[in-house]
C-alpha cells in the first residue's frame, strides 16, 4: 500500500504540473539562496583567515606609541619614536618562547629602472622577516648578515615591483634607483597576492635594516617589531613578558601608560572568525525566511488540492481506503514537493555561488553541511506544512465527501 500511495501522490502532482512547479518555487529559491549566501559568507571568512595567516603564524607585532594615553590625545600606533633595534635584540635574547624577531622600518619611495618607475613601500628589515611573514625567494637570493653589517645597497623585489619595472625580464643583477640611491637587485620574492583588506602584498621592496635606517631614512628608531612565538599556547605569556621587558627598558613608572602597543594576531584571527561566522549565520537565516514562505505555499496548495479532490477522497474511502491511506497519500505529495524543490534548489544554489565568484570576483566556499542542512529543512518543511492538509483530507466523512459538488 505504501508504494501504491506514492504512485497515486506523484500522479496527483503530475496532473497539475504548473501549480506544482509554482509551489516548488518557494522551496527552490529558499534552498538556493541559503546555499549561495552561506557560500559567500564562508568565502569571506576563509579570505580573512588566509590573509591574517599570510602575515605569519603565532605573530606578535610591537608598535611604537600608546594606544590610549591617559589625559591626552589618542596616538596612532606607529606614530611615536619609542622602539629601537636594541629593543628587538633584547626581546630575542631575553624572552623565552620566541622563534624569530624582525625589526622593521618602512617608507614609500619612487623606484626607477631605465625609463620605468614605480612607487612602492621600501621595508628595511632582517633575515628573520622571511620566516615570520612566510615569504620565500623565487629567484636570486636574500640579503645576508654581512649585507646588514656593511649597510650594503642591495634589494629584494616583490613580484608586483619586478613586473612593473622589468616586465618579463629577470631583474637579478640589475641596478635600480630608490629615491636617488642606486641599489643592486639580488632577488625576487615569490608572489603572495592580495590581503583581505585588498592590499597588494607583492608591492614591496626589502633592503637590509641598517641600510634603510642610515642610507635612506636617516632614523635610528623602528616602525615595528614582528615576533614569531613557538606555539599559540604561550602567546599570552610571551605578550605579557614583552610588555614587562619594554616597560623596564623604557623606564616607565607604574602609573605611566605604555609608550608602545603589542598586537596579538592570533587573538585578532579569533575575533575575525567570530565576526565572519556571525555574518554567515545572518546571511543564511535571512535566506532561510524564503523556505518558510515556501512551506506556507505548500500548505496553501495542498488545502486547495484537498478541496478539489473531496469527491475522489470520498470514493476511495467508500472503496475501503483507511485514514492512514489518505493521510499517507497527501503527506507523500507534500514531501515530494519539498524533496524535488530541494534538489533543484541545491543545483541553483551551487550554480549561483559559482556565478557570484566569477562575476563579482568574490571568494565563495561551497559547504557540504550547508547543502545537507538546506535540503533537510526543505524536506521537513514539506512534511510539516503537509500534515494539516493531509489530516484534513483523512478525516473527511465519506458520505459528505461523495455529496460534495
Amino acid at each position: 500500500m505504501f508504494w501504491e500511495s506514492v504512485f497515486i501522490a506523484l500522479d496527483g502532482l503530475k496532473t497539475n504540473k504548473l501549480r506544482t512547479a509554482l509551489t516548488m518555487l518557494g522551496i527552490i529559491i529558499g534552498v538556493g539562496a541559503v546555499i549561495a549566501m552561506v557560500s559567500v559568507g564562508l568565502g569571506v571568512q576563509q579570505k580573512v583567515q588566509n590573509s591574517i595567516a599570510g602575515l605569519g603564524s603565532n605573530l606578535l607585532i610591537v608598535m611604537p606609541g600608546a594606544n590610549s594615553p591617559s589625559g591626552g590625545v589618542r596616538l596612532a600606533a606607529g606614530s611615536n619614536i619609542t622602539l629601537t633595534k636594541q629593543d628587538a635584540q633584547a626581546i630575542a635574547r631575553e624572552i623565552a618562547g620566541v622563534n624569530y624577531v624582525a625589526p622593521s622600518v618602512s617608507q614609500q619611495f619612487q623606484i626607477i629602472y631605465g625609463n620605468q618607475n614605480w612607487k612602492s613601500t621600501i621595508q628595511g628589515t632582517t633575515q628573520d622577516f622571511l620566516q615570520i611573514r612566510n615569504f620565500t625567494v623565487d629567484t636570486g637570493s636574500f640579503f645576508s648578515t654581512s649585507d646588514e653589517n656593511t649597510r650594503a645597497r642591495v634589494a629584494v623585489l616583490g613580484q608586483t615591483v619586478a613586473t612593473n619595472l622589468f616586465g618579463g625580464a629577470s631583474p637579478v643583477g640589475k641596478t635600480v634607483r630608490i629615491g636617488t640611491a642606486p641599489f643592486r637587485v639580488i632577488g625576487v620574492l615569490a608572489g603572495k597576492g592580495q590581503s583581505s583588506m585588498g592590499q597588494d602584498q607583492d608591492d614591496i621592496v626589502l633592503v637590509p635594516l641598517t641600510t634603510a635606517q642610515d642610507r635612506l631614512l636617516g632614523q635610528a628608531y623602528l616602525n615595528n617589531i614582528s615576533i614569531q612565538v613557538e606555539n599559540d599556547k604561550i602567546m599570552d605569556k610571551v605578550q605579557a613578558d614583552i610588555t614587562a621587558l619594554l616597560r623596564a627598558r623604557h623606564r616607565l613608572a607604574a602609573n605611566v601608560e605604555n609608550d608602545f602597543s603589542v598586537r596579538n594576531l592570533t587573538a585578532l584571527m579569533t575575533t575575525m572568525q567570530e565576526t565572519t561566522g556571525t555574518i554567515t549565520l545572518f546571511l543564511g537565516a535571512v535566506a532561510a525566511i524564503s523556505l518558510v514562505v515556501g512551506g506556507i505555499g505548500i500548505m496553501n496548495i495542498m488545502l486547495v488540492s484537498v478541496t478539489e479532490r473531496t469527491r475522489e477522497i470520498g470514493i476511495r474511502k467508500a472503496l475501503g481506503a483507511t485514514y492512514r491511506n489518505i493521510l499517507l497519500q497527501f503527506i507523500i505529495e507534500a514531501i515530494a514537493i519539498g524533496v524535488t524543490g530541494g534538489l533543484i534548489g541545491i543545483t541553483l544554489g551551487i550554480a549561483g555561488a559559482r556565478l557570484i565568484s566569477l562575476v563579482a570576483g568574490w571568494n565563495t566556499v561551497i559547504s557540504g553541511a550547508a547543502i545537507l542542512a538546506a535540503f533537510g529543512v526543505s524536506v521537513f518543511i514539506g512534511l510539516f506544512f503537509g500534515i494539516y492538509p493531509a489530516r484534513k483530507a483523512a478525516l473527511l466523512d465519506p458520505i459528505e465527501a461523495l455529496r460534495y459538488e
